[in-house]
């Protein structure tokens, strides 16, 4: 059956990186690379509390506004997914931070992804109104219900359920981007099919050595705005009969470098997802053609990793 890619499988599977070269799986990739300002955009925000529970909240400085909203802001050509959070925090609340892990990832495909963290506070003074600039008028740590102030919007409050949850009780291990270079936007796919009888099989690429696929987003006006989700269905419809149905995607890790390949932004995303079996001791769909063969997992110790991975969605979510 071929070499297996083990390596690949555990550093993916413990939130590393891993190169992604420059064979994709499914449609010819975009000619040129993704920029910034061009054809996607990045946003990170970050949840932050201090001793007393308190979250940390920013009274945002638009003339139309005045509203109150979690630090958060576009990310700049040339950063890290990291420095922009700690940067937008430190302009908006007079605080410096540390990541602590992804909590999610919301997306309307590269048009608009938002990486949101949370971090932790490691100084700095917090931004009083005599301090007030054009990136906010002041910062404060709230105490109670953030609903009881004017919000700018109420996106942030599953975010803000995420990170008391993942406080109490997390359900992933910190994520955190890696820096590894990737001209385009892309994703890893791990994708599992396991059966009651507690069978697991991993969908392999064969071009050159065995390889998790991985499959680049399209740039045109439809795809920029079509969802990550969509190049993954493509790509399973075209190889694995009948319509697959896959379940929904979860964030292991993700690679970015600022001015990476090409002087590009992209960002690969490994995620996670799986096809149900259609009966209890169902073997895996036979792929179309030979780009792709599934992967029998017998080595305990990767199998029961990959199964607690899919059983406990044990993944940062990815939102769509």
């Amino acid at each position: 059956m071929g070499e297996a890619p083990t390596p690949e499988l555990d550093a993916v599977l413990g939130g590393g990186g891993w190169d992604v070269g420059g064979t994709f799986e499914g449609p010819p990739p975009p000619t040129g690379p993704i920029r910034l300002g061009k054809n996607a955009c990045y946003v990170v925000l970050a949840v932050l509390f201090n001793e007393e529970d308190g979250v940390l909240l920013v009274q945002e400085a638009k003339p139309e506004s005045g509203k109150w909203y979690l630090p958060a802001g576009r990310m700049e050509p040339g950063e890290s997914i990291v420095a922009a959070m700690r940067r937008e925090v430190k302009e908006e609340t007079g605080l410096e931070c540390e990541a602590l892990t992804l909590l999610a990832l919301e997306e309307r495909g590269p048009a608009w992804i938002r990486f949101a963290f949370l971090a932790r506070p490691t100084g700095g003074t917090l931004k009083t109104l005599e301090e007030a600039d054009a990136e906010s008028l002041q910062a404060t740590w709230w105490p109670g219900d953030p609903c009881a102030l004017p919000l700018r919007a109420l996106d942030i409050l599953p975010l803000l359920d995420l990170a008391a949850r993942y406080r109490r009780s997390p359900p992933h291990p910190p994520t955190l981007p890696q820096e590894l270079p990737c001209a385009l936007l892309c994703l890893r796919l791990l994708l599992a099919f396991a059966n009651d009888a507690g069978d697991l099989w991993v969908l392999l690429g064969t071009a050159g050595t065995p390889h998790l696929p991985v499959v680049a987003c399209g740039t045109s006006p439809a795809e920029l705005r079509g969802g990550l989700r969509l190049p993954v269905l493509r790509l399973l419809r075209d190889c694995l009969p009948p319509d697959p149905h896959p379940g929904p995607l979860g964030l292991l890790g993700l690679q970015h470098r600022a001015g990476g390949a090409g002087g590009g932004d992209g960002v690969c995303f490994n995620v996670l997802l799986s096809i149900p079996p259609s009966s209890p001791g169902a073997a895996p769909p036979e792929p179309h053609g030979p780009a792709f063969r599934w992967w029998r997992v017998e080595e305990e110790s990767l199998r029961g990793r990959i199964l607690q991975r899919l059983r406990a969605a044990a993944t940062v979510p990815v939102r769509s």
